[in-house]
């Protein structure tokens, strides 16, 4: 049994309403003692209005608010408890007052995350999804929220539990023939046995693919925008972010450090950087903006290189032509200044450095389209449905994932070989073993805790 806990569940500030939530046992108890309607009166669920009250040192009470109070009762809430909401009016100090009561009145301070935490160890969601309403929270960009919205409708577990029942079938006709071995007890035969797990593997590593497009939106792509001084990166970041986030002048030398944004192009999250213009500088301020310039481009997994193709390559573009080659991330090379005019020899000089040239303007926007498609193709499956897929999402369950393929890889050889059945069933269980951890059947303690600190309190 756990204590009742309380927390606000409403961004704190003025506002037209506030929400204090409660969970536990002692839910509905609270409600009698903190407001003036009887909830226990009414079907559950049941929007009522009332007065609030706080408790007094004489032992009375004063009323601190009205407003309107619903009741839930376990298991069919979201924590799978008994859940008080209260919805006060949104001042600060009301909100506090009606908290303070209901803390008064017998619940304790939830921790951050602690009411999804309890929705997940009562069953009501898998580790998946309670790690994609965490997603849902701290989205920034459309593609974000659909993917989030697609991990709550636990359709990763789903697909994990389908592979799992395929193993676990294929490692009980494996138990059955060492525990009687003398009797053909299998429910499959050795044939049937390597048909599911080749089906399994390959369930595995297509669930495991879909990472390259979950991390692409979930997490996002360190993109870095470089080239020489005054080719218009900070204007192609102005043009990406949405707004005049960088100044933009003729003085080449006008970024100096290194400018940071989240932004969403063709549906992939790139983790914005602008850069300093690179190039040989007798300036120290500047000199320190290259060096972190160069140590962003390393880093990086998305690089655009701004080109001005209005005008003829100088020693710096050179210079820039020289590094693509060194370059370990996707590239793009930018021929910009298209609303210009370009220079044709400049467009096919750019277009031998091995690169997809693309012909953009970061004044008008002219060709930003055709890149964006371009950044789409090579981060994201065009056949995944954002809303409606299995999508990994995190590391950690892709991590579990190739495990888990791994295993089943090994169980399946032996099969395959003719290997004893107690050899394949031990790759089979840490198959298994891996799989659970994908949705947290079997996910240690810590990784728990973890996943929930990083919630608010009022989640």
């Amino acid at each position: 049994m756990f204590e009742t806990i309380a927390a606000v569940s409403t961004p704190r500030g003025k506002g037209g309403i506030a929400v204090i939530r409660v969970s536990g046992d002692g839910a509905a108890e609270i409600a009698a003692r903190v407001f003036s309607a009887d909830l226990t009166a009414k079907p559950p669920r049941t929007a009522v209005y009332g007065k609030i009250y706080a408790p007094l040192p004489d032992g009375g009470r004063e009323v601190v608010d009205d407003g309107v109070a619903v009741l839930w009762r376990g298991p069919n809430s979201y924590t799978g408890e008994d859940v008080l909401e209260i919805s006060c009016h949104g001042g600060v100090l009301v909100t506090q007052a009606v908290l303070e009561a209901v803390l008064a009145a017998g619940a304790r301070m939830a921790q951050a995350g602690e009411f999804t935490r309890r929705a997940f160890l009562n069953g009501r969601l898998g580790l998946g999804q309670a790690e994609a309403v965490g997603a849902l929270l701290e989205a920034k960009t459309r593609s974000q929220l659909a993917l989030s919205r697609g991990g709550m409708g636990g359709r990763l577990g789903a697909r994990c539990a389908e592979i799992a029942e395929q193993l676990r079938s294929v490692a009980v006709s494996c138990m059955a023939a060492i525990d009687f071995p003398d009797e053909d007890l299998r429910e499959m035969s050795r044939e049937e046995m390597i048909s599911a797990t080749a089906e399994a593997v390959s369930g595995l590593r297509t669930l495991a693919a879909t990472w390259r497009t979950g991390r692409a939106v979930a997490e996002g792509i360190p993109t870095v925008l470089c080239g020489r001084a005054n080719v218009g990166k900070s204007a192609l970041y102005n043009r990406l972010v949405g707004r005049d986030a960088a100044i933009v002048t003729a003085i080449a030398g006008t970024t100096r450090d290194m400018l940071t944004e989240t932004v969403e192009f063709g549906g992939v999250t790139l983790r914005l950087t602008d850069t300093a213009g690179l190039r040989d500088t007798e300036d120290p301020v500047e000199a320190i903006g290259v060096g972190r310039a160069r140590n962003a481009l390393a880093e990086a997994e998305l690089v655009l290189v701004v080109f001005d193709g209005a005008s003829a390559l100088d020693e710096d573009d050179d210079a820039m032509l020289a590094l693509l080659p060194t370059l370990e991330a996707e590239t793009f090379v930018l021929a910009n200044q298209a609303d210009r005019g370009l220079l044709p020899e400049t467009v096919e000089r750019l277009r031998t450095a091995g690169k997809p040239v693309a012909v953009i303007s970061a004044e008008t926007g002219e060709g930003m389209d055709a890149l964006a498609a371009a950044v789409t193709e090579r981060f994201l499956d065009g056949s995944l449905d954002l809303r409606e897929d299995a999508i990994v999402t995190g590391a950690r369950q892709y991590a579990a994932l190739m495990r888990s393929a791994e295993a089943a890889e090994a169980a399946l050889t032996a099969l395959r070989d003719g290997m004893p059945e107690d050899l394949c069933c031990v790759d089979l269980e840490l198959a298994l073993g891996a799989l659970d951890e994908v949705d947290g059947r079997a996910v240690s303690e810590d990784i728990v805790g973890e996943i929930f600190s990083r919630f608010c309190v009022g989640k």
